[in-house]
C-alpha cells in the first residue's frame, strides 16, 4: 500500500507543479477559444490542462518502475507499456483538438487507433465474466471489438461530462478510488497478481485527477480540454479492461468455493463491461441521454448542446458548486455501493444504506435555493455563502461601516473630518431684507 501511494503522491505532486506553467503556455499558443453558446464560464479560460496530466502519467508509471513491489507489474506484464502507447496517442490528438478544434470523426478514429495499440500490446479482454453462467471464453476478434468498444465508450462519456469546472476530474477520481479499493482487495487478499496493473492503474489516476482539481475548481484558472478528458477516460477504461477481461474467475473459485461465486465476486467490474461502466455510471447515463436527445432532433450524436445533466442541474436553479457536488454525490454513491454489494453481498444493510442515500440525493435535487447555515462557531471555517447573517444589534462596533461598504478606520476618518470641517451656512432674509448669516442647522424658515 505505500508504494501505491508514493506513486500516487509523485503523480499528483508532478501534475499540480506542472499545471501553473502549461497554464500560461496555453495563453501563450492561444489555447484560449471563445465564449460558446453551450459553456457555463463567462471569461475564456486556457485549455490544455492534459498536457500536465499526462506528464504526471509519465511520471507514475517511471516512479512505479523503479519501486520494488511494483516493478513486478512491469517484468511480468506488457500493460503498463500499452497504456502508455495508446495514452500517448489519445493524448495528442486531445491536444490537437485543443488547439485546432478538429472535426468530431477524426477524433473517434483517432480514439480507435488508440484502443487498437492497447490491443496489440497485450490490453484486451480475453474471456468475459457473466453471472449464472460464469467465464466465457471470446475470440480474437470479439475481444477486440469489445475492448475497442468500452475504451471509446468510456472516453466519451468522460468527455460528455466535463462541462463545468471541476466535474470530470471528481467524478473520475471518485471512480478510480472505488476501482482501487476493489483490484486492491483482488491482490492481496486473494494474492491475484493479474490485478496488480489494474491497481496501479487506478492509483496513477488518482493522482492525476487530485493534482489538477485544486486548479480546475470553480472558478477554473485552466480547463483540462480533449486532451485531458479522453487520456483520463482511456486510463480508467485500460483499468477495466485489465482486471475484468484478463482475470481470470478461476483463480478466484479457489477461494469462493465455485466458478460461479467467483463471477458473482467481480460484480462492480463486469457490470462495467454491460452498462458500460457502473463506476461512472453518472457519465455514462449522460452520453446515452445525449445521443438519444440529439438524434431525435435529426442532429449529429457529437453536435454540443446544452442538455447535459449538469446544465439541466442548473437551469432548474443549483448554483454551479452545487451542481457539481450533487454529482459527486451520485457518482460516490453508485461506484462505492457496488464495491460494498462485492463485499458482501448478502447483507441488508447495504441495500437500506444506498436507499437512504438515494432518498437524500432526491431531496438535494429538489431544493436547488435552500442553503444550509452552519452554526456561529464553524463561520469561519466554510464559504461565505454558508455563513449566518447577523442583525445589526448583533454586529460588534464597526461591522456597521463595513455592511454599509466601508471599513472602520475609513469611517471613523470621515466622523473626523466631518467635526474639523466649519459648518454649513445659508443666507436667510429677515424683517428688513438684510440677510442674516448663521449655519443651516440652527435657522428655521425666515419670515416677513
Amino acid at each position: 500500500m505505500r508504494e501505491y501511494l508514493l506513486t500516487l503522491c509523485i503523480t499528483a505532486a508532478v501534475t499540480y507543479l506542472l499545471t501553473g506553467p502549461v497554464r500560461k503556455f496555453a495563453i501563450v499558443a492561444g489555447a484560449m477559444p471563445e465564449i460558446r453558446a453551450r459553456d457555463v464560464h463567462r471569461e475564456p479560460t486556457p485549455r490544455l490542462g492534459g498536457i500536465a496530466m499526462f506528464f504526471g502519467l509519465c511520471a507514475g508509471l517511471l516512479v512505479a518502475d523503479h519501486l520494488t513491489n511494483l516493478n513486478e507489474v512491469f517484468a511480468k506484464s506488457n500493460e503498463p507499456r500499452a497504456l502508455l502507447s495508446g495514452a500517448a496517442l489519445i493524448w495528442l490528438i486531445g491536444v490537437l483538438d485543443d488547439k485546432f478544434e478538429i472535426d468530431a470523426l477524426i477524433k473517434l478514429g483517432g480514439q480507435m487507433i488508440a484502443a487498437g495499440v492497447m490491443v496489440m500490446q497485450g490490453l484486451t479482454i480475453l474471456w468475459l465474466p457473466i453471472p449464472g453462467v460464469g467465464n466465457v471464453a471470446l475470440t480474437q476478434w470479439q475481444g477486440t471489438l469489445l475492448t475497442v468498444a468500452l475504451v471509446v465508450i468510456t472516453i466519451n462519456a468522460v468527455n460528455f461530462v466535463d462541462g463545468l469546472d471541476g466535474l470530470a476530474a471528481g467524478m473520475v477520481c471518485i471512480a478510480a478510488g472505488a476501482f482501487f479499493l476493489y483490484s486492491y482487495r483482488i491482490w492481496y487478499s486473494y494474492g491475484i497478481e493479474a490485478a496488480a496493473p489494474a491497481t496501479l492503474f487506478a492509483a496513477i489516476l488518482m493522482g492525476m485527477c487530485l493534482g489538477f482539481l485544486p486548479h480546475n475548481m470553480h472558478p477554473a484558472r485552466i480547463f483540462m480540454g480533449d486532451s485531458g478528458s479522453m487520456l483520463i477516460g482511456l486510463v480508467l477504461a485500460a483499468g477495466a479492461i485489465s482486471i475484468t477481461g484478463q482475470l481470470d474467475p478461476d483463480a478466484l473459485a479457489l477461494f469462493t468455493g465455485s466458478e460461479k461465486a467467483a463471477v458473482h465476486q467481480t460484480v462492480p467490474v463486469y457490470i462495467p463491461l454491460l452498462l458500460p461502466l457502473t463506476i461512472i455510471a453518472v457519465p455514462a447515463a449522460d452520453l446515452v441521454l445525449a445521443i438519444v436527445r440529439r438524434t431525435w432532433r435529426g442532429q449529429s450524436p457529437f453536435a454540443a448542446d446544452r442538455g447535459h445533466l449538469h446544465h439541466r442541474l442548473l437551469e432548474i436553479g443549483h448554483s454551479h458548486s452545487r451542481a457539481v457536488l450533487i454529482m459527486y454525490f451520485w457518482s460516490a454513491l453508485i461506484a462505492f455501493g457496488a464495491l460494498a454489494y462485492s463485499v458482501n453481498s448478502a447483507s441488508m444493510w447495504i441495500v437500506l444504506g444506498v436507499v437512504f442515500l438515494s432518498a437524500i440525493g432526491l431531496v438535494l435535487l429538489l431544493l436547488p435555493r435552500f442553503t444550509p447555515r452552519v452554526p456561529l462557531w464553524a463561520q469561519h471555517f466554510v464559504p461565505p455563502r454558508y455563513r449566518r447573517r447577523r442583525r445589526p444589534a448583533e454586529l460588534p462596533a464597526g461591522a456597521c461601516a463595513e455592511a454599509a461598504g466601508t471599513t472602520p478606520v475609513a469611517a471613523a476618518a470621515t466622523a473626523s473630518a466631518d467635526a474639523e470641517r466649519p459648518p454649513v451656512t445659508a443666507g436667510v432674509t429677515g424683517v428688513n431684507g438684510a440677510t442674516a448669516i448663521g449655519p443651516r442647522s440652527r435657522i428655521g424658515k425666515a419670515t416677513r
